[in-house]
C-alpha cells in the first residue's frame, strides 16, 4: 500500500523542520547545556578551559578525549609547527584567486586542493586521520593569512615556529608579532569556537563522513555550510550594523527602528540557548579590553548598549557573535575574515566529529515527508498544453 502525505513508508512521522529538537548522534566531544547555559568539551567546562588551557590542548582535547601530558603537548606543538608550510601548487593556487574573491571561497578551495597533494591521501585509518586533522589545523590558518596578505599585494610571511598557533596566525596575517594581549583574545577566541556539538557544518561534515569520504571532503563540506549567513557571518553582520550606528548615543535609537521595521539585530538569540551564551562572557570582557587598549572603546560601548536594551526589550541574550565581531575589529581584522577565522578553530572541533564518525560509523540517511502529487499517468509530448 502507498503511504499516505504525512506518512513516511515506515509509517507515520512528524516532520521536525531544520532537525530541531532532533538527536542525531551520540557524541562524547561537546555538549551544549541550553538552559543552564554551559558549554563542555570532553567534560571540561568551557570557564576551565578559557581561565587555564591554551587552544593546542583543547585541540589534543577534542581529539583524543583528555588534556595532554607535558610530552604529548609538546609533541603535537612540533607537529603543528612543522605542518603550517602550504604545499608549492596550494600557494599557487591561493595566489591565482581573484583579489575580490570571498575568503571563504578561497579557503573552501584551498582545503579540497590540500586533499590531493596529503602525504597521507590514500589513508583513512586513524594515526593518519589525527595526523591530517593536525595538518588541516595548522594549514588553514595560513591559508586564511595568506591570501589576506595577497589580495591586498603584500609579501607572504613564512610562519615563526617560536610563536605558538594563535600568535603566528596574527604574525602571518599582519606581518609583525601580536602583543601579549593581541595573541591571547585570539587564543581564547579559538578556545570558545572550537567546537559546538551538531552545529550545521560540524553536521554536514559528518554526514559526508558518513559515505567514508576522507577527511578533506568531509572538512570542505563543513567549510562550505559554514559560508551560508546564516551559519557563519553573524559577527561580521554586528559589525556592519556597529559601522553603521557610529556613536553610542545613535546606537538604542538605530536598534529601535530596525526592530520597528521588523529586522533582526545580529548577535542575539540562539536555537540551543535560553540564557547567556557562556562564550559570550568571555568575549564581552575581552571586546573591553581590548577596545580600550587600542583607543576604540566606542565599539565596546555601543556594543553594551545594545545589549542590555535587547535584554530589557525583547528577553534576547546574545551570542558568540556579537561581542566577537568587535573583538576581531580592534585586533584589526578585516570584516570579511570574520567567518574563515571561525574556520582556523572549528577546524579542531570538525576534524574531532569526523574521527568520531568514522570510528562507529553509520550511513546518515534521512527521510523527507513526500508533499507532491500521486498517481500522475505519462502523457505523450505531443499531448501535453
Amino acid at each position: 500500500m502507498q503511504p499516505t502525505p504525512g506518512q513516511s513508508a515506515g509509517g507515520p512521522s512528524a516532520v521536525a523542520e531544520g532537525l530541531e529538537g532532533i538527536v542525531a548522534a551520540s557524541s562524547r566531544i561537546c555538549f551544549v547545556d541550553g538552559v543552564e547555559g554551559r558549554l563542555i568539551y570532553q567534560g571540561y567546562d568551557i570557564h576551565d578551559l578559557v581561565a587555564h588551557a591554551s587552544f593546542e590542548e583543547v585541540a589534543y582535547l577534542l581529539w583524543h578525549g583528555d588534556l595532554p601530558s607535558r610530552a604529548e603537548l609538546d609533541a603535537l606543538n612540533r607537529d603543528l609547527r612543522a605542518a603550517r608550510a602550504l604545499p608549492v601548487p596550494v600557494v599557487e593556487l591561493i595566489t591565482a584567486a581573484p583579489p575580490d574573491a570571498l575568503p571563504m571561497d578561497v579557503l573552501r578551495t584551498a582545503v579540497s586542493a590540500l586533499g590531493v597533494y596529503d602525504p597521507e591521501a590514500k589513508d583513512d585509518t586513524r594515526p593518519a586521520n589525527v595526523r591530517k586533522s593536525i595538518r588541516l589545523t595548522a594549514q588553514i590558518a595560513t591559508i586564511v593569512a595568506a591570501f589576506d596578505r595577497l589580495r591586498h599585494r603584500q609579501p607572504l610571511v613564512a610562519p615563526d615556529p617560536a610563536l605558538g598557533h594563535a600568535a603566528n596566525f596574527l604574525y602571518m596575517l599582519r606581518g609583525e608579532r601580536p602583543t601579549e594581549t593581541a595573541a591571547k583574545t585570539v587564543d581564547t577566541a579559538l578556545i570558545l569556537h572550537a567546537d559546538h556539538e551538531l552545529n550545521a557544518s560540524t553536521f554536514a561534515a559528518r554526514v559526508t563522513a558518513a559515505t567514508l569520504a576522507d577527511m578533506h571532503s568531509a572538512i570542505t563540506s563543513g567549510i562550505g555550510t559554514l559560508k551560508g549567513p546564516l551559519h557563519g557571518g553573524a559577527n561580521e553582520a554586528v559589525m556592519r550594523l556597529l559601522l553603521r550606528i557610529g556613536d553610542v548615543q545613535n546606537a538604542v535609537p538605530t536598534v529601535k527602528r530596525l526592530l520597528a521595521d521588523k529586522k533582526k539585530i545580529a548577535g542575539f538569540g540562539h536555537r540551543v540557548y535560553k540564557t547567556e551564551d557562556p562564550r559570550a562572557t568571555h568575549l564581552r570582557k575581552m571586546s573591553e579590553e581590548l577596545c580600550r587598549q587600542t583607543n576604540q572603546l566606542k565599539w565596546f560601548q555601543m556594543s553594551r548598549e545594545i545589549e542590555q536594551f535587547m535584554l530589557a526589550e525583547k528577553h534576547l541574550h546574545c551570542n558568540v557573535d556579537f561581542y566577537s565581531a568587535s573583538c576581531y575589529y580592534a585586533l584589526g581584522i578585516p570584516l570579511d575574515l570574520f567567518t574563515p577565522v571561525f574556520a582556523v578553530s572549528r577546524i579542531s572541533g570538525w576534524t574531532a566529529h569526523v574521527l568520531e564518525q568514522f570510528a562507529d560509523n553509520r550511513l546518515i540517511r534521512p527521510r523527507a515527508e513526500y508533499v507532491g502529487p500521486r498517481n500522475r499517468t505519462y502523457v505523450p509530448i505531443g499531448a501535453r498544453s
